[in-house]
């Protein structure tokens, strides 16, 4: 019997030992959120980043919030202008050193292009460094499954014109890419042509071209366009390669063309819909901490 005494007790302090040391290692962790976009230089643009981050901190009100830009071009021009941003490796090695333990790094990349898997291998690399965060996961980007699809396919609806008439028709510019996965692009047309057959998605440095989209413009004998980038920000893509005055861009080529166009200057990450979509992976990301 007095042996079962101490038995039962010793197992009661180890018990309240391990609880204990459970809940002083919770106290330890630190989590954190690193957003990390393609970046962008144009003031208007920019506010458009600012409304993420208002949703985010709405989502998670008590986590730090941070950004980093994969472009390095960008940085070097925003750096000339006296404003510095993070490259994605400087900022997990600064919130590592800030004491940081979790990190949810959440891509506000459009598909999971050469950005994506570029960010992945810093992921993977900082993963692997002894005395930094313990663990750090990374976001699913805009475009990665069917139930993304489908999901970004329903929030396009508080993105194009609330009534496209029989005459008219919206263009979608994207970025496009020579990586494979700009079959994205094409892949998301069939479900935006579920919704309207008048609704195109093109790319600038990928597939399909204007010129495919033109074709098929003349065939539903379209006579008005509204103009609009499937991109986060309305950047230089948006404001010169789409909506620009030279012979080159896309609205001076349709006007060639005999279409009436109106440009909508707005990047998806205006939209508090399409956003929802990144923070939906970003939850999912931050619960596996």
């Amino acid at each position: 019997m007095k042996t079962l005494k101490i038995t039962t007790t010793l197992l009661f302090l180890v018990a309240i030992f391990q609880l204990s040391y459970a809940k002083k290692a919770n106290s330890m962790e630190k989590k954190g959120i690193l957003l990390v976009t393609f970046g962008t230089s144009y003031a208007n643009a920019q506010k458009a980043y600012d409304r993420i981050e208002d949703k985010v901190k709405d989502a998670f009100p008590d986590t730090e919030i941070r950004w980093a830009y994969t472009a390095n071009f960008i940085r070097k021009k925003l750096q000339k202008q006296g404003k510095h941003v993070d490259s994605p490796a400087e900022a997990l090695a600064k919130m590592a050193s800030d004491g940081y333990t979790h990190i949810a790094v959440q891509s506000l990349y459009i598909i999971p292009g050469d950005e994506f898997n570029a960010l992945k291998q810093t992921v993977t690399a900082f993963n692997h460094m002894p005395k930094n965060a313990k663990v750090v996961l990374i976001g699913e980007p805009l475009l990665y499954t069917h139930e993304d699809m489908l999901a970004t396919l329903d929030a396009m609806s508080s993105v194009l014109p609330e009534n496209i008439g029989k005459s008219e028709a919206v263009v979608l510019m994207g970025h496009g890419t020579s990586h494979q996965s700009n079959v994205y692009y094409p892949g998301f047309q069939y479900y935006l042509w579920q919704k309207s057959p008048s609704i195109f998605l093109g790319t600038v440095e990928g597939y399909p071209e204007l010129g495919d989209i033109i074709e098929k413009l003349k065939d539903q004998k379209i006579k008005k366009v509204y103009l609009q980038p499937f991109m986060s920000v309305a950047g230089d893509h948006a404001q010169n390669d789409m909506a620009g005055d030279d012979d080159d861009s896309w609205k001076s080529q349709l006007e060639a063309q005999g279409f009436e166009v109106k440009t909508v200057l707005k990047g998806l990450a205006e939209y508090d819909a399409i956003v929802d979509v990144w923070i939906k992976h970003l939850k999912e990301t931050f619960e596996k901490l």
